[in-house]
């Protein structure tokens, strides 16, 4: 059986990376009715300096549009992160950075980022900056680790399923939900009214993480989860008391760990055309990436 059950997550996985070039979908609708910030909104970086598999006007647009109609000044950082180049933001958002050009590339998984940079990034969230930090399924775990080590975050690298509470025949693409109380308890997962609550989030094949004793496991993985190192293995350890995406204080800032990219974007892959992320029927994707970034620019309070 769990040979079985690798199988079906190796398929799975496959599926995903088979989809062919994912893009961004141009018909999902970014537009916000009442946005949180009417005029000078937080400035918001986002990493394009790091070998990003996800940036602005790539995989990432649909998530961009979306700040931007909810009020956020969205700039393009194209600069090694430094004390000077991440003064004037409010919130740091990182998607998928990689060691290397490309994800199949030699030294994919090494760091992404320098020890400075990392060094710079932790004093600007302690002094009152918030991150966003995105990193999905090998090989992006690695190229992240060493700036999540400096948050207390531990991951995994690998690849996250569990058959019991994901998509039918998808055991890799998570579900989280008020039915299977994987969704926890925060300001993220309640907004600012009962418009703003989630109730269903879903992710499509990421890794597991785990943070501090500070932190809170938003995305709760329960105690039938799985990691797997790599696609070309059968073996696989329990991911229980881990989490896709965590939240937590640091210094006077706020961090936001992500184990799965493409739940917050809006993708089309595939001959198919097959959707990936926020446009998905039935996920409150768009909403989660919406309290995200109300939480992290200090809109969302703690209750």
């Amino acid at each position: 059986m769990k040979r079985a059950a690798t199988i079906c997550l190796l398929l799975a996985v496959l599926s995903v990376a088979g989809f062919g070039q994912q893009l961004p979908d141009p018909e999902f609708v970014t537009a916000v009715e009442n946005p949180a910030y009417k005029k000078d909104g937080p400035r918001v970086a986002f990493d394009e300096a790091h070998h990003n598999f996800h940036t602005t006007e790539g995989r990432y647009k649909p998530f961009v549009e979306l700040l931007l109609n909810d009020g956020y000044r969205v700039v393009r950082s194209r600069q090694p992160f430094t004390k000077t180049s991440l003064s004037s933001f409010k919130v740091l958002v990182i998607a998928n950075a990689l060691g290397a050009e490309e994800m199949d590339d030699d030294g994919a998984d090494g760091s992404a980022f320098t020890e400075e940079e990392c060094q710079a990034v932790q004093e600007w969230v302690k002094g009152g900056g918030s991150l966003l930090l995105i990193a999905d399924h090998a090989p992006f775990g690695g190229a992240a680790t060493a700036l999540g080590n400096r948050f207390g975050v531990d991951m995994s690298k690998g690849f996250t399923y569990d058959p019991a509470n994901s998509a039918p025949n998808s055991p890799s693409l998570l579900i989280f939900s008020r039915e299977n109380k994987l969704l926890a308890t925060h300001p993220i997962t309640e907004g600012r009214d009962e418009n703003e609550r989630l109730n269903n989030v879903q992710s499509f094949t990421g890794q597991s993480l785990k943070g501090p004793n500070t932190s809170i496991a938003i995305l709760k993985l329960s105690d039938t989860a799985k990691d797997t190192p790599n696609r070309e293995t059968d073996s696989s350890v329990s991911a229980a008391g881990r989490a896709q995406a965590i939240a937590l204080k640091f210094g006077k800032g706020r961090v936001v760990v992500q184990g799965e990219a493409a739940m917050l974007s809006a993708q089309i892959a595939g001959q198919n055309k097959q959707k990936m992320g926020m446009n998905v029927p039935g996920n409150d994707n768009r909403q989660y990436a919406l309290n995200l970034m109300h939480w992290l620019s200090g809109l969302l309070k703690e209750k």
